[in-house]
């Protein structure tokens, strides 16, 4: 069965195309004969109030819901989700075929067409983690630790953690010398393809350096 989504808007700033993937994304989820399937390929729960059925999963430390038959994604306290956020949401239950964790790591270049987009990857993701942690290791460790960041044993520096139930992720900082310059990467249980396509993969990835650049 092809679990293939529609790719995630490159650029920011088109609403249009957003809105179009997320309908799309909306509309597969929708028509899903079998939730209670789909939510113990995700491990996500399902549940029903109201003549309504409910999806709920952690996200990025946070819980969230999406509702059906509406397919209103938001965090269950109420607060509001960017449309980036519930589109990788959407994509995740869509595509998530309950692939068991490998534990081999790959790295982003591994993944389908990771090539072809490293080098917007790269710009997105590594290059902001650099830019503000690569003399202040220590910095990003408290950062991660304040997203749900566990200490890894992958480089000089390393953390992992689970954005989406089933999609951990390992970020890793090596530290430069007086021949090389500092090095950063973040791995992947290989896993990954069976729950999200690779652009969501670089969206999410992009959030979160992001997201770490700020606490940091």
């Amino acid at each position: 069965m092809d679990r293939q989504e529609s790719p995630q808007p490159a650029r920011r700033g088109f609403d249009e195309a957003y809105q179009q993937a997320y309908q799309l994304a909306s509309r597969r989820l929708k028509d899903t004969a079998d939730l209670h399937a789909l939510c113990r390929r995700s491990d996500a729960t399902l549940a029903e109030e109201a003549g309504e059925k409910i999806i709920s999963l952690d996200y990025l430390g946070r819980s969230c819901r999406v509702i059906l038959p509406d397919v209103e994604a938001s965090v269950t306290n109420g607060e509001p989700l960017s449309p980036r956020d519930k589109l990788i949401i959407l994509h995740y239950l869509n595509t998530a075929d309950g692939s068991p964790l490998t534990d081999r790591l790959i790295t982003f270049k591994e993944l389908p067409e990771g090539a072809v987009y490293y080098p917007t990857y790269v710009k997105r993701t590594i290059k902001p983690l650099l830019d503000k942690f690569a003399d202040r290791p220590e910095a990003l460790m408290v950062a991660a630790g304040d997203i749900g960041g566990i200490k890894a044993e992958t480089g000089d520096f390393s953390f992992r953690l689970n954005p989406l139930p089933r999609v951990p992720l390992t970020f890793t900082l090596w530290l430069g010398d007086e021949e090389l310059p500092p090095e950063g990467n973040i791995l992947f249980d290989s896993s990954i393809t069976g729950y999200l396509p690779t652009e969501d993969i670089t969206v999410l990835c992009e959030i979160l350096a992001w997201k770490l650049v700020r606490l940091g």
